[in-house]
């Protein structure tokens, strides 16, 4: 607010409060700015979490009941009640899937080892096609199911392929992997994990 000295000369009045039409204007700039922030923040923590490592939340539960057929040209089928017993490795893969193809050597020199038994599911493939593949690169599983239509996968939580489950002696997932596994997440990772459920 302003006003005149006797004088003439125009002063200001520094106690005058702004009226409650600049206080509305004021707030309706700053909105933007605040959702802003908020929307920052989250991408800033999205950002620095590792993709790969989704929570499941089939952790610590039993395996979901199903029984599968082998992949053509395969003898064993896969079902929940081959999981009990041992700790075993459930490898979700695809033969259209370029990751898959990336971590499959691994897999073949794990299996050579006998460090594990490592069983495949094999997701949305064409039974030809599945075959076709494993007998190309080689065929690491102690047992495979042939989930054509995707529905087995669903109840595991799977998200795409290749995926990766750990599962215990008495058939629960402890851990879940989202990607291809390379020898540095083997080494430093799986191996480790388990080593100590088999020892348990």
């Amino acid at each position: 607010m302003t006003e005149s000295n006797t004088n003439g000369t125009i002063v200001s009045d520094h106690n005058a409060q702004p009226t409650p039409v600049k206080n509305k204007h004021r707030l309706a700039n700053l909105l933007p700015l605040a959702i802003f922030v908020v929307i920052a923040i989250f991408l800033g923590v999205g950002l620095t979490m590792d993709p790969t490592l989704v929570p499941s939340p089939l952790i610590n539960k039993s395996v979901p009941q199903f029984s599968l057929p082998a992949v053509k040209g395969r003898t064993l089928g896969l079902a929940s009640k081959n999981l009990v017993g041992k700790v075993s490795l459930v490898n979700v893969f695809a033969s259209w899937c370029t990751a898959c193809r990336a971590e499959h050597p691994l897999w073949m020199q794990i299996s050579r080892e006998k460090i594990v038994p490592i069983h495949g599911l094999n997701y949305k493939d064409k039974p030809d096609d599945a075959a076709n593949w494993l007998d190309e690169l080689g065929d690491p599983y102690t047992r495979t199911g042939a989930d054509i239509d995707g529905k087995v996968a669903i109840d595991w939580g799977v998200y795409g392929v290749p995926e990766t489950f750990v599962i215990d002696k008495t058939g629960h997932i402890v851990y879940k992997r989202i990607g291809a596994i390379n020898p540095e997440i083997w080494s430093k990772k799986l191996l480790p994990m388990i080593r100590k459920l088999q020892q348990d």
